[in-house]
């Protein structure tokens, strides 16, 4: 297990508390002075580099953090390793928004657009990251869409599916969780709660499945909640998909 315990640049103290043991691996970082992009691109090159460390010891990685933003170093660590990896993202948000689209200009909201290409200048090409094709990343659920995304996600070749109808890419891939994805009755404290959404336990059938394909290359799950003591509902959950695998 490797915890990245950042929201962005901000590093969270107490989201260890829904860990469901001590990781093997804790990237931290002195973060740069500088814009966010390359504060960013230094915590994302430590993370590429722990997440290429397994995967040339012939294992298949298992990341949490606070963000999904993170995504875009385990992409990048993936591919360090040798790997050629498309993505499986559930979210209960697109995060496929852009600069130019996004009105509250949070970057939380736009890892998935990067990952496939959007101006890589911001950071991909700071950590190495090549550009997942949009043929080979799929979004899942993603129930609170802005019109901008939807209107990208209707002229994109990025595939969007429910749960229960999950056509994986091709090749190899990274299954991202955001678990934000689940109804957030289930999961408390939240920090960007969508009303209705899947159950916990159909997220995990869902990833079940999807690791019996025998493509998955790693899990990446970003725990998008506030760091607030813990809670034996998160745990568990983190606990049965860091056992997916």
């Amino acid at each position: 297990m490797i915890f990245v315990p950042y929201h962005l640049d901000e590093r969270l103290f107490g989201l260890e508390a829904d860990l469901p043991g001590a990781p093997e691996t804790v990237v931290t970082v002195e973060l740069p002075d500088g814009d966010i992009w390359a504060r960013l691109a230094s915590l994302y090159d430590r993370v590429a580099n722990a997440v290429a460390g397994e995967v040339e010891q012939g294992r298949r990685p298992v990341v949490l953090s606070g963000d999904c933003a993170v995504s875009l170093g385990v992409v990048a660590g993936l591919q360090r390793g040798g790997e050629d990896v498309g993505v499986v993202w559930f979210d209960a948000h697109g995060d496929v928004q852009t600069l130019e689209t996004t009105t509250s200009g949070y970057i939380g909201g736009m890892p998935l657009r990067l990952l496939v290409g959007y101006r890589p200048g911001l950071i991909a090409e700071r950590i190495g990251l090549r550009a997942v094709s949009e043929e080979r990343a799929v979004l899942v659920d993603a129930r609170d869409l802005d019109p901008a995304e939807e209107e990208y996600l209707a002229g994109a070749t990025l595939m969007r599916y429910n749960i229960n109808e999950i056509r994986p890419p091709d090749g190899k891939f990274l299954i991202h969780v955001d678990l934000d994805v689940v109804d957030p009755a289930e999961l408390p404290g939240l920090m960007f709660p969508v009303g209705g959404g899947p159950s916990g336990g159909a997220l995990l059938a869902a990833v079940g499945e999807l690791v019996a394909t025998g493509r998955v290359a790693g899990i990446d799950v970003a725990c998008t909640w506030r760091p607030d003591g813990g809670d034996a509902r998160r745990r568990n959950l983190v606990e049965a998909l860091t056992k997916s695998l």
